[in-house]
């Protein structure tokens, strides 16, 4: 259509608004991936050729047709054209549709939901592949109509998402007013956040209350590598943004899984943690209710299963939308016309009027943070589980409380029975969830002793246990606090973390404990080799030799803020290749900073 075209229909005045999108308007899908694999979870439906119309943006046009009167018949016809779209994707049936619904048709919102929903029963879709995005452009608090509307749209299975989350009016109140699937985190926190610590603690902070009332979080308007990866490690579900896919027409170019988001941040770690393994061995498999069944199929898995007092609610895509707990229908099931009651027709209530939120974590979830998630709302029957935003299973009071117990039993298990301090398995732990934590500057220390083994040999390892005891205690005293880790590799190589303290005042602590343990470590010795200032013993080959008395050398890897190494073994190999600087060095201490483009480490 030519722009002279374009102006004449212009000309037709607002009253044709519609009319006009009807030829221009096209459809668009974005597509919202799984942040920790890539694949597709749905699409959201936008508007493209608005600017054909002169409009510099969708909302601009919204808003025209709001003061036009033609809101209600431009957001169906945009809607209904996306359904069909969605319809005819071959992979519709495992995906979910996020369609924008603009406030101000709250009091008309029950005519566009009734009619969308004729649209998904012809097509075949279920209403819970469909997830309407409820912005807080507007202060939906004044709109009286609004709670009756959100809370049909859930009792007919659709599922809800706040949109703009954080810019708005009243995101927290939707949050905390109405039962949300999902919360989509607005551009303004993700732009730049792998940068900024204030926004990446607010966003760490929304994932996990949000995770605590049952909903998921969805980062927008992801542009960079930097950005996912800063989304992925706070936590955040779900990613939409340039940095998966700009919205396309042509449908035929949107992919299953997008490998960009696998890649992202170099190989990441594939072994499972100690609280993973927990918690897959303790995760108990329930019967499950849909939340299309009927009351009737309710009565009988109580019936069938007496000891269970309540059972997980999954929509058609299996998602979680609760629990269903006895209680809740026990009113009915015990009162004499309860049976009868449930086949009147007039009687409009279902499975889904008497489901409860409950919260949800992924499989992968720390046990400690589960913890959190399960006390952070009290009264709470499990935490549901999800593998792929899908239901996994449940994890109920007592076997977290296991998972607890058996994890410190471990941990003590790890520790070193000389000095007392955390094992291998805690030092991975530490540097895996460390090397994932760009929100502060972390300082990694290895020890390692110079001239260890001939002092063992010559005096006995009575007294080398004396000299490893003597460290330990010394890390003890210098590194204290929240901030601070400290482990026993083995032998004579010991770890320390530290994050969030300034590089000078962690050079200060080793320098002051380099120096306690070379000048107590010398009463190890006997006076004449205290005096002489070396010992006489054998090298490796079995030669002999002189070795000066016994000190320790430090590395150091800066971290720092803000940036991410996806595989923590590169922490090691990175730390392999200082140690030989730092024997070599006049005060056994080397510093250097880590490089997130893959150069050697800078000294420091």
């Amino acid at each position: 259509m030519s722009a002279a075209e374009l102006l004449a229909l212009r000309r037709f005045g607002d009253g044709e608004i519609v009319t006009l999108a009807k030829l221009v308007i096209e459809t668009a899908f974005q597509p919202i991936v799984e942040a920790a694999t890539g694949s597709v979870f749905g699409y959201e439906s936008l508007m493209r050729g608005f600017d054909r119309l002169g409009f510099q943006s969708p909302l601009d046009l919204i808003d025209r047709a709001h003061d036009a009167g033609q809101l209600m018949a431009l957001e169906h016809m945009v809607n209904s054209r996306a359904i069909a779209a969605f319809a005819a994707l071959p992979d519709f049936r495992a995906r979910t549709l996020f369609i924008n619904l603009d406030s101000r048709l709250v009091s008309e919102g029950s005519v566009l939901v009734d009619r969308l929903a004729g649209h998904l029963q012809r097509a075949g879709i279920p209403a819970s592949s469909i997830c309407f995005e409820i912005s807080e452009r507007f202060d939906n608090d004044t709109l009286p109509d609004f709670a009756l509307l959100v809370r049909k749209l859930r009792l007919a299975g659709f599922k809800l998402a706040i949109d703009d989350f954080g810019v708005g009016h009243n995101g927290l109140k939707l949050l905390c007013d109405h039962p949300v699937d999902y919360l989509k985190i607005d551009r303004h926190f993700i732009s730049g956040m792998e940068a900024d610590a204030r926004k990446r603690h607010l966003v760490r902070h929304t994932v996990n209350a949000a995770h605590v009332l049952g909903t998921r979080v969805i980062a927008e308007g992801v542009e960079t590598e930097a950005e996912f990866i800063a989304c992925r490690d706070a936590g955040c579900d779900l990613v939409q943004g340039w940095f998966i896919s700009r919205p396309v027409t042509d449908f035929s170019a949107l992919s299953p899984v997008y490998p960009q988001v696998d890649r992202a941040g170099g190989i990441r770690r594939n072994s499972r943690t100690l609280d993973s393994i927990l918690i897959r061995r303790e995760i108990e498999q329930v019967a499950v209710l849909r939340e299309n069944e009927s009351l009737e199929s309710v009565f009988e898995c109580f019936r069938r299963d007496p000891k269970r007092t309540f059972f997980p609610v999954l929509n058609a895509n299996d998602e979680p939308r609760g629990i269903l707990h006895e209680y809740h229908v026990k009113e009915l099931s015990y009162h004499p016309f309860g049976r009868d009651l449930l086949k009147n027709k007039l009687y409009q209530k279902g499975l889904s009027h008497f489901v409860t939120t409950a919260p949800i974590a992924d499989l992968d979830t720390p046990a400690e943070q589960l913890l959190d998630v399960f006390t952070g709302m009290g009264g709470n029957e499990c935490v549901i589980l999800t593998e792929r935003m899908r239901y996994a299973g449940i994890l109920s009071a007592s076997s977290l409380l296991k998972i607890i117990n058996e994890k410190r039993l471990k941990t003590a298990e790890d520790q070193n029975p000389l000095t007392g301090l955390p094992g291998n398995r805690s030092i991975r732990d530490y540097l895996q969830d460390k090397a994932l934590d760009g929100d502060q500057l972390r300082c990694l220390c290895y020890f390692d002793f110079d001239n260890f083994k001939p002092f063992n040999d010559h005096y006995g390892f009575h007294k080398g246990d004396t000299a490893l005891s003597l460290f330990a205690s010394l890390l003890r005293r210098e590194f204290v606090g929240d901030d601070a880790f400290i482990g026993h590799v083995g032998g004579d190589d010991f770890f320390a973390g530290v994050s969030g303290r300034p590089v000078a005042d962690v050079r200060v602590i080793l320098e002051r404990l380099l120096a306690d343990f070379s000048r107590e470590v010398r009463l190890c010795y006997s006076p004449e080799d205290q005096l002489a200032g070396e010992i006489r013993g054998h090298d490796r080959a079995g030669q002999a030799a002189r070795f000066p008395l016994m000190r320790c050398s430090a590395v150091v890897l800066v971290v720092p803020e803000g940036e991410i190494i996806s595989d923590a073994g590169q922490i090691s190999s990175l730390i392999a290749t200082l140690k030989a600087d730092a024997k070599g060095s006049e005060a056994g201490l080397v510093l250097a900073s880590t490089s997130a483009h893959g150069e050697p480490p800078a000294a420091l």
